[in-house]
This record gives structure tokens, sequence and C-alpha cells, in this order.
């Protein structure tokens, strides 16, 4: 399963519809044995805080955005306020590299990218798929691998092992996903081939697509593939996964193109793999399966 910053004006690649560019978690089909395989742009010499640009520095603080419904990734913990969940532990430790204090800000996903663009926020950390359509806008340094599921009713939920099968059902996603995107071409799809259509039913936020699968509204819900297993996990036996996930592709901290953020970010996500930082937080939420270890700037498909 997001917004960007005030320290530069509107790109004019930002003038391509952002709302279509912000298909959410994944979707792109790149496979983890390549989706980090090259850094296109190496890291500058030095420590990763003595890179960040002296406003940045002056000011002491990075304004991370997260739609904090997409757990265990990132979601409202248990004071009812705080963003926490595995983006968030990866942004406070990327803020200690760069010598930053992190403030997560919760927002909704497809607004993330246009709040980096008009400078609302300094960073997006909320399952983006690093996408090409999306690095027009915005860059990407990479941190995690993810798929997308399907998730069903346990009781009465028919059989959904890929796009193919949605013909004819009632589907819940997020509104600026991947998984809208997707959806919204394989509906195209079945009406071409003269099969039953897709009903696509877009929320503004993850809660409400588990919210029309658990009360019937939507047949088939989905997200990214470990936003999925959670949700199944807390669903106590009402949910269950359908099929396995598919179009596996990279997650990345987005990054206001010309903010001169990129670069640090990256030499901060090294520091935080190489030090063991990144598999703690991994496993604390338990999404260790989607690690990397070389990540890199841009490699979406």
């Amino acid at each position: 399963m997001k917004p960007l910053k005030i320290r530069r004006p509107l790109l004019a690649t930002a003038t391509i519809s952002i709302t279509a560019l912000l298909a959410a978690g994944c979707g792109a089909s790149t496979m983890a044995g390549t989706t980090a395989a090259t850094n296109p742009t190496p890291t500058p010499s030095g420590s990763p805080a003595s890179q960040v640009p002296s406003a940045i520095r002056s000011n002491g603080t990075l304004i991370v955005a997260a739609d904090a419904t997409y757990a265990p990734n990132e979601f409202i913990g248990p004071d009812g306020k705080t963003v926490v969940g595995m983006d968030a532990d990866m942004a406070k430790a990327i803020g200690q590299e760069l010598g930053l204090k992190v403030t997560m800000v919760n927002a909704t996903f497809d607004t993330i990218i246009p709040g980096l663009v008009s400078g609302k926020y300094d960073l997006g950390m909320s399952s983006f798929t690093d996408t090409k359509a999306r690095e027009k806008v915005v860059n990407f340094v990479t941190y995690f691998i993810a798929g997308t599921s399907f998730y069903v009713k346990s009781s009465g939920g028919p059989p959904i092992t890929s796009l193919g099968d949605l013909c004819g059902h009632t589907v819940a996603a997020e509104k600026g996903t991947t998984q809208q995107a997707d959806v919204t071409a394989q509906a195209a799809k079945c009406q071409a081939n003269g099969k039953a259509p897709v009903t696509l039913q877009v929320y503004n936020d993850q809660n409400a697509v588990n919210l029309a699968l658990s009360s019937g509204r939507a047949q088939v819900a989905m997200a990214d593939s470990p936003v999925a297993a959670y949700q199944v996990r807390q669903s106590h036996g009402t949910f269950k996964l359908s099929g396995p996930p598919y179009g596996t592709a990279p997650y990345g901290v987005a990054i206001p193109k010309d903010s001169g953020m990129t670069e640090p970010v990256l030499a901060a996500v090294k520091k935080v793999m190489a030090d063991g930082t990144y598999m703690k937080i991994l496993k604390k939420w338990g999404v260790q399966e989607g690690a990397i270890s070389n990540p890199a700037i841009n490699v979406g498909h």
C-alpha cells in the first residue's frame, strides 16, 4: 500500500495526473532477486548526516507521512494517535542516522505524493511501490519487497487465485493503490472477453476495505502481501488468504526530487541495514520475508 513536501516548486512532471500515479503498495512485477541488484547512483562519501542539506539540517526535523491504516507496516498505536509499524520504525532509524528528529504524520495514501510535491512533507514512508510512473514525480530509495494478495471471508468466500478470477465479483481496494489500478485494468479485460463484470469498490483507507469485506459489501479485498497476511491473522478466522501473492516489487522511501535528500536517505538506509537495526525492525513486525540487502535509487518498473 501515499504524499510530498514544500521545499521546492511544483515540478512540470507533477502535472501528470498525480492521482493516476499514486496506485498504492505493490504492482510492478519485479522479482526479489533483481529488485535492488544495482545502485544507479553511488553514495557520496561521508556520514549520512553530513550529506543532509543545510536547510533541512538547521530545521532539525523530518516530517514523514504515512497512511496509518496499513498494519503492520503503518497504523495507529494503542494510544490512539501515534503512528507505529515497520515504516515508522524505519523512518526513525533513518532519521537517527541523518541526525534528525522524525515526526510521523497520518495522511490518506493518495494525498502523500502531492504533499511531498507541495513541500508539506519531507518523506513518504507508506508501503509505496517504486514504479516508473511515480518516479516522474518523486524519487525512491528502496528498502523492502512485497507483492499483492487477495483475501476473502473464510466462510463462503470465492476461490480467487489471480486477477482473472475477479470477473463477476465485487472487489474492495484502497484509493490510489496499485490494487485499484490492477482491478480497473482487469475489469476492462473481463468486459472485452465477454465475461461477467468486476464491481470495484474504492475506499479512502484499508480499514474501510476490511469493513466492506466483513460486512459482505465486497466479496474480495486486496492489499500488499504483508498487510493482507496481517489482516487475516487479526481477523481470528473471519478472513483467509486466497491464492498466492502476485506482482512482487520494491517499496521505496518517497522523496521530493529537488530536496537534496535522496542520496542521504540512501546512505542512511545502508547504515541501518549494515548495523543490524533493519532486520530487528522487520522481525519485530513479522515481515522479515520482505528484506532486501542492496537498497537503490529509482529501480521501479
